[in-house]
């Protein structure tokens, strides 16, 4: 979700979701020490509970990156070694270091030793062709052991070449159970599904087997599902809230920002796929990508594209 999960879309996500974890985008280690820390790790209380999403592979600089994140207020440190993009392998982070139990055990154990708050991996299955649930154990075993107690699973393989970061989402197989079966023989770890987990049904299914699912482009792109499921899994049986009244909770943050001189596109871009799929829904993404760009855009903009679909879609 780099580039994507920015503190504008938690802040929209929070609105649909109040009772959900939320995550950032992946960020180096290197840059959280280095760079521009406001930029990079600043966020809105309303975001919290929030997640810091690190990527990395030295141990030292994981641990000082993970006590910055800890000090700027940020409820869990996550270690990403699932992304399989060629930049990533570049940098040795992401997907490659399932190969290197070892060294993500070493990381983990300098990232808890460093903060009070917990450390979470998020993971694949193993990379390339490998079908071996035994191998996948070893490594939540290893990094269990180093200190974490957080898996975040995307239950299928990560292919290091010949397939690109979207096709790395869709191509290998899903594999739930292996997701499944180590939550009944670790059921000390917390064990949170990831990957395909597009509809109501699937999450439904699932979640009794696992301790959470996570969401990730399919919050991003259909965000109104996002909402739905938060309602499936925290408020059953409660009403939605629909599109219109989400959308219009957003205001007050946009107008902050606006105020501060940060241009509409940066917060709009994140809720073009609220109405994918409704009446109106295309009028609607027309409207804000054609217009958001103009330096002099305003939440009239939004009204404009609100007013582009059908009102009181409630329970769609």
């Amino acid at each position: 979700m780099m580039d994507w999960t920015d503190r504008h879309c938690r802040v929209f996500h929070r609105l649909l979701a109040p009772q959900a974890r939320l995550y950032t985008e992946m960020v180096h280690a290197q840059a959280v020490l280095h760079g521009d820390r406001e930029r990079l790790l600043g966020f809105a209380v309303s975001e919290q509970p929030l997640a810091l999403q690190l990527g990395g592979s030295e141990p030292e600089c994981l641990a000082q990156a993970a006590r910055i994140g800890a000090d700027w207020g940020y409820d869990e440190i996550n270690l990403n070694v699932g992304c399989p993009s060629d930049r990533v392998q570049a940098g040795r982070f992401g997907a490659c270091l399932m190969r290197e139990p070892a060294l993500v055990a070493d990381c983990v154990a300098a990232m808890t030793a460093a903060v009070s708050v917990p450390v979470s991996v998020k993971c694949r299955l193993g990379v390339d062709d490998a079908d071996d649930y035994v191998p996948f154990r070893a490594f939540i075993d290893s990094v269990a052991q180093a200190g974490c107690r957080v898996f975040v699973v995307h239950a299928r393989n990560a292919w290091l070449k010949g397939l690109s970061p979207k096709e790395n989402r869709e191509v290998p197989p899903l594999r739930y159970g292996w997701a499944h079966r180590i939550k009944r023989e670790r059921p000390d770890l917390t064990i949170v599904l990831n990957g395909g987990l597009d509809t109501l049904d699937k999450v439904a299914d699932n979640l009794p087997r696992v301790d959470g699912v996570m969401i990730g482009r399919a919050a991003y792109h259909t965000p109104y599902v996002l909402h739905q499921m938060q309602q499936l899994v925290f408020a059953p049986g409660q009403p939605l809230r629909n599109r219109e009244h989400l959308l219009r909770a957003f205001r007050p943050h946009v107008e902050q920002q606006l105020a501060a001189g940060v241009a509409l596109k940066y917060m709009a871009r994140h809720v073009l796929g609220l109405y994918n799929g409704q009446p109106g829904g295309r009028h609607f993404r027309q409207i804000l990508s054609q217009g958001f760009t103009e330096r002099a855009a305003g939440w009239e903009l939004i009204e404009a594209a609100i007013a582009a679909t059908t009102p009181c879609d409630a329970a769609a």
